[in-house]
């Protein structure tokens, strides 16, 4: 007899989250937008009561804005949010007052989230009061006395009176801790709940979270940039890169075989605590480009070793390309090459086809000759696949990309989800299939 598996606690479906951008003084004056910031950008999973999520990425991956999101704390865009089975996408603050009881956060840095002016007693018991629980005294300080014995915080009369400015980090993180459990909730967002700690107190904080999902059916978020913390706390990992997840699965199975080029150089990236070890560093060439004008295609493929043609080439890689090459030679060679190609400010406009003009006075036949020379220098660079012609123009040298770029989905790779075209088919794709 086959088992029903039991409702998540926490749905989230194509969930996006969207932050108009406002141009100069005439487009903020007239109320147009000029783009928008796509933080979160059809983001899906679901929680079960109990589980633990890592949501992983660098800053600005939208990891952030995705904590925040699922609690209502920013203006959701688009997709949907349920918890326990209650859909609080749309929901007014007065309706979504009491479900916020079961949904808490625990935010990065204990010293802005902790009223300097406020003891324990009265910023712990302070939930009881705007939630309108008690107001009584002495309920209030049996709470607060309990929720501090619970977070390790004891004797609690030697901190029940103490103001922030008197306890050390890991003590007043410990102390966002209890404010947040309690009013009994059922989920908790920790962002990044131990970056802003000393080393020694981290694996200390993650063994109370750890016992008070134990003691008392506390189900996760956590919400962080360091894989080596998650793979000791969570059952499940989300990789993100521009507001996207980009591999989903069990946390066992991430570190095992991670399938997402992002995801092999974040967990190369985890220091390794034997100084006699060699450990390759190989990671991502260049930063996470702008969330305002994303890259076309796969977002990963300007930085992915592994890239290929239909990754969604165009005009700014060219220009990355041509910087890279410069910056790896001499002043010199820099100089003189840098007069044979004029003005190459409109490649920063996403395209596929662009120009590289000629300098003052040089000969479009020099640009090309640069071009081919930069190519032959490094012919196994992935940008040359996605070409589709370079031909000379009156005015330079005209370069076009593949237009059958893809934008991957999440294709099902054994227990993963991953989101890269190495898994599109092909003898590595065994067995994958696009989802829905």
């Amino acid at each position: 007899m086959s088992q029903t598996k039991p409702d998540p606690l926490l749905s989230v479906e194509d969930l996006q989250v969207h932050f108009a951008l406002r141009g100069g003084v005439l487009q903020r004056f007239t109320g147009r937008s000029v783009g928008s910031v796509k933080a979160v950008d059809g983001v899906s999973f679901s929680l079960a009561k109990g589980e633990v999520l890592g949501v992983v990425g660098e800053s600005g991956s939208g990891k952030t804005t995705l904590g925040r999101a699922i609690l209502r704390s920013v203006p959701i865009t688009g997709g949907r949010v349920r918890m326990g089975g209650v859909d609080i996408t749309d929901l007014r603050e007065s309706a979504l007052r009491p479900l916020r009881r079961q949904m808490q956060m625990v935010f990065q840095d204990p010293n802005a989230s902790l009223n300097p002016a406020m003891d324990l007693l009265a910023a712990i018991g302070h939930p009881l009061r705007i939630h309108g629980i008690s107001d009584d005294e002495e309920t209030i300080t049996a709470a607060v006395c309990a929720a501090l014995e619970r977070v390790g915080l004891s004797p609690v009369e030697r901190y029940l009176h103490k103001y922030p400015a008197d306890l050390s980090g890991g003590q007043k993180q410990r102390a966002v801790i209890a404010r947040a459990i309690i009013l009994g909730p059922e989920l908790l967002v920790a962002d990044e709940p131990v970056s802003m700690l000393d080393m020694s107190v981290r694996a200390k904080i993650l063994e109370l979270m750890l016992d008070l999902k134990n003691d008392l059916g506390l189900t996760y978020v956590y919400v962080t940039h360091d894989l080596a913390t998650a793979k000791f706390f969570c059952d499940t990992i989300a990789i993100m890169y521009l507001g996207r997840i980009v591999e989903y699965g069990p946390a066992a199975e991430i570190y095992a075989d991670p399938k997402h080029p992002y995801t092999k150089s974040l967990l190369r990236a985890i220091p390794e605590p034997d100084p006699t070890k060699s450990v390759p560093r190989d990671l991502p060439r260049g930063e996470i480009p702008d969330a305002a004008q994303p890259p076309l295609g796969c977002s990963f493929h300007p930085r992915c070793p592994v890239a290929f043609d239909i990754c969604g080439w165009e005009s700014r890689d060219l220009r990355d390309l041509l910087e890279r090459h410069w910056v790896a030679h001499p002043d010199d060679e820099f100089d003189r090459e840098r007069r044979v190609i004029g003005d190459i400010t409109a490649l920063d406009e996403p395209a596929l086809a662009a120009t590289v003009p000629a300098g003052g006075g040089h000969p479009v036949a020099e640009v090309a000759a640069l071009l081919e020379r930069i190519r032959l220098e490094d012919p196994k660079e992935p940008l040359w696949s996605g070409v589709r012609d370079i031909s000379p123009q009156p005015d330079g040298v005209r370069v076009e990309f593949r237009a059958d770029c893809v934008d991957p989905p999440l294709y099902e790779v054994g227990k993963q989800d991953v989101a890269c075209l190495l898994y599109r088919d092909g003898p590595d794709a065994a067995g994958a299939a696009p989802r829905p």
